[in-house]
């Protein structure tokens, strides 16, 4: 039987903000926050951190020597830790263990650093230590000085929800009080913006003011666009106080594919999670389900027959907050689960900008959030404001 676990914090750096009022604006505002850049010899549409978020990086970067040869994305993962663990109380000495994930890891660095041997021959002495996906939650805990386990994972898109899904299993087995989860990423650059468009997914134009037009059922073309940035959970044992929202269920599947970055035509994994995040609860319980809708034709449509098939005549308001931000890849199962949470503690749905002929919610105290990434890993997540 699931215990209570409490959320007792979130932060975030990315397009939206650094604080959560002004990611709470931003969500408010009807427009979107991708922008085209140029990557090398291309252009692509990216959304990138704010002004201020760059900013607060910088000043972070050089604030030790020993943080100047970190890649992005542990910068945003360490400046997001503090904000949380501060955010939640947990003060010096406090022992909680760190999980933080990304899907690509120190890719700015990893992409210097094979030039550099291109070029050179030979690499700098730091390569190896700076590039390794451990070094996301290594570095956390060094800069928190934290004595619980520190892990990091890759699981692609859901890798977010995945660092979340361990935590509880540590704190459910009475091997940890507390838990910091989430996810990081960096992906903006050239060599990962080229990945993405050799897969044939990526958005090539902005059509009626929106290049990622994710949850638009009507779409020609497909239209995911990458985005950076971090999202980090404080998860705590029992009910607290001064709790968020609290974890109600968690679900995970996968699905046998029939190429690398398929899913079923009706998300077979997506269906056994929310499955088992609903328990025995009842669909009808549920107000709204942020969903991973990556903005590709057929990842947008099969995700949503799957909800049709779990949810039947008693549907949720769905959303998602890709067509505004893009796919933050290992960060984006934490950037939903902000989302989710910010709409329970303002009772405010954010639609998305396309017709979906859904009713707008009357409340909304129960939200599931979903996750995938390629090899079909699927994770919900049901939240609740109780």
């Amino acid at each position: 039987m699931q215990k209570t676990i409490s959320i007792t914090a979130i932060s975030s750096v990315s397009s939206l903000g650094i604080h959560a009022g002004s990611v709470w604006e931003n969500y408010l505002r009807p427009g979107h926050l991708i922008s085209e850049r140029d990557f090398g010899t291309d252009r692509a549409y990216v959304s990138g951190l704010i002004s201020e978020g760059e900013e607060e990086i910088k000043m972070l970067r050089e604030s030790d020597p020993k943080y100047k040869s970190l890649d992005n994305s542990v910068l945003y993962a360490i400046y997001t830790s503090r904000n949380a663990v501060k955010q939640a109380g947990w003060g010096k000495g406090t022992s909680f263990g760190i999980n933080i994930g990304s899907s690509r890891g120190a890719t700015g660095l990893f992409e210097e650093y094979h030039r550099e041997y291109l070029e050179r021959g030979k690499v700098g002495t730091l390569a190896s230590p700076t590039t390794t996906l451990g070094n996301i939650s290594s570095w956390v805990g060094h800069d928190l000085q934290t004595n619980g386990p520190q892990i990091s994972h890759s699981i692609t898109c859901s890798t977010a929800l995945h660092a979340l899904l361990n935590g509880m299993a540590w704190i459910q087995a009475g091997m940890a009080d507390r838990f910091l989860v989430g996810g990081s990423e960096a992906p903006l650059t050239p060599f990962t913006i080229a990945q993405m468009k050799a897969l044939k997914v990526y958005a090539r134009e902005e059509e009626e003011g929106f290049p990622c037009k994710a949850l638009d059922m009507e779409k020609s073309s497909n239209t995911m666009v990458l985005g950076e940035g971090a999202a980090v959970v404080c998860l705590e044992k029992g009910k607290k106080d001064n709790a968020l929202a609290c974890v109600k269920g968690i679900g995970y599947a996968t699905e046998v594919l029939k190429h690398n970055i398929s899913i079923s035509t009706e998300a077979d994994c997506f269906q056994r999670s929310m499955k088992m995040a609903l328990g025995e609860m009842s669909p009808e319980e549920v107000d709204v389900v942020v969903m991973h809708a990556p903005g590709t034709i057929k990842g947008d449509l099969s995700e949503y027959n799957a909800i049709r098939k779990v949810f039947g005549d008693h549907m949720p308001a769905l959303t998602t907050n890709k067509w505004k931000i893009g796919h933050g890849f290992g960060a984006s199962g934490t950037l939903s689960l902000e989302l989710a949470v910010l709409m329970m503690q303002y009772q405010k749905f954010i639609p998305v900008p396309f017709d979906l002929k859904q009713k707008t919610p009357e409340k909304i105290k129960k939200v599931m959030v979903n996750a995938v990434g390629f090899g079909g890993n699927a994770v919900s997540i049901l939240v609740s404001m109780d």
